[in-house]
């Protein structure tokens, strides 16, 4: 059995290690209140859709499911 120091050391290092291994998130000059870039995503039909495709014409509204449907 792992001595509760030796065990708390070892969570710690994993905990750096996992933390150096992400990648850092994008630069980014944009603030709250700024417009969106133009994007392009694909539908829920497959198609490709610019965010441009609706300026002034109806709201957009984009949303993440993180792991939504995968089962993980």
């Amino acid at each position: 059995m792992i001595k509760r120091p030796l065990g708390l050391a070892l969570l710690l290092a994993m905990a750096v290690i996992a933390a150096a291994q992400q990648p850092a998130p994008p630069k980014t000059t944009l603030k709250v209140g700024d417009a969106a870039p133009d994007f392009t995503l694909p539908s829920t039909t497959g198609e490709k859709v610019k965010l441009s495709d609706f300026k002034g014409k109806k709201n957009v509204v984009l949303a993440f499911y993180v792991l939504a449907f995968t089962g993980g």
